[in-house]
């Protein structure tokens, strides 16, 4: 009996599977790889984005779906030109949705080209049962709603594919089976995850293996529980991308500025230059902070340096 496709029931047989040999592949001339987000997400790209519970991940994948669904910028990140999203959340209720949306809408100075380049599928509005994108029964269920996605946000992992134990591998192949099939489509997919006890993404590393990009949300050291959402953006994994592209950066989103971004450096140099002007010891700060305490001392003199030039001037 031939092999099944777990994902669609096709059958795998000789006549179905293609190869190449080197000189063709060398020779044929394929389109340049587009992005649907640039730096970090190509068009048929496979990402996750992880941090910890409360951290803003929710406010981050809106962000980014009405950046792409308006060919806008959201942070760092530029989308070439709209394309159709689909946001798949398992979590936040249908209401906190629209409350998040509108504020996203009310700050954008874009608009989607039409009305389905943006929509979302919450599971508070689901009659037919959850979905688990871990049970490869719901996957052609799925097919009507993401006919014509360009990008699937899935929102997030640990309530949307819920099969299995979190941190076996083979529980993870039905849901990579379906990504993989969408960018076989021709779309890109983004998951949301959780970081778990230890601060890296909760579950099996296998999740990376098939993934163009992995970008992890922290707390910064000085973060305080009333500002909301404010975190550093990490790249784990960059396949296609590198030098500035890829440092990282820290992101707020500020009551009156909306989201508003600074480079590592300058948001390490502002902690340590805040807790210097306290009295802090550089011992105290570098443990808190968990620096050295030579980087504190060059912080320091450069601030120092970069002070006394202004008031030259």
């Amino acid at each position: 009996m031939a092999d099944v496709d777990p994902v669609w029931g096709a059958p795998l047989t000789p006549s179905n599977i293609i190869t190449v040999d080197a000189a063709t592949l060398l020779s044929t001339v394929f389109p340049p790889r587009e992005l649907v987000l640039a730096p970090w997400l190509p068009a048929k790209g496979l990402a996750m984005i992880y941090g910890p519970r409360g951290i803003g991940k929710t406010h981050l994948s809106l962000g980014i779906a009405y950046a792409v669904a308006t060919g806008g910028r959201f942070l760092r990140w530029q989308a070439p030109r709209p394309r159709r999203v689909l946001v798949i959340d398992g979590e936040m209720p249908a209401v906190v949705l629209q409350e998040r949306l509108a504020s996203i809408v009310a700050a954008g100075s874009l608009e989607p080209p039409a009305p389905d380049y943006l929509r979302l599928l919450p599971m508070d509005l689901q009659d037919g049962g959850d979905l688990d994108l871990s049970d490869d029964q719901c996957h052609p269920a799925l097919e009507a709603a993401i006919e014509g996605a360009e990008l699937l946000i899935v929102d997030n992992i640990s309530t949307l594919a819920r099969g299995g134990r979190e941190n076996e591998a083979e529980s993870w192949l039905p849901v990579q089976q379906w990504a993989l099939h969408q960018r076989r489509a021709g779309r890109s997919v983004v998951f949301i995850h959780h970081a778990g006890k230890g601060g890296q993404q909760r579950g099996t590393s296998r999740r990376e293996d098939v993934l163009d990009s992995v970008v992890a949300l922290r707390r910064p050291s000085d973060y305080q529980p009333n500002e909301g959402a404010r975190f550093e953006v990490h790249f784990e994994k960059s396949r296609g991308f590198h030098g500035d592209d890829a440092k990282p950066f820290e992101a707020a989103l500020l009551h009156d500025e909306g989201w508003t971004t600074r480079d590592m450096e300058d948001a390490d140099m502002a902690r340590v230059m805040a807790l210097s002007d306290q009295g802090t010891p550089i011992r105290d700060i570098a443990n808190q902070l968990g620096m050295s305490k030579s980087t504190i001392q060059r912080m320091q003199a450069k601030a120092r340096a970069a002070g006394a030039a202004a008031g030259h001037d």
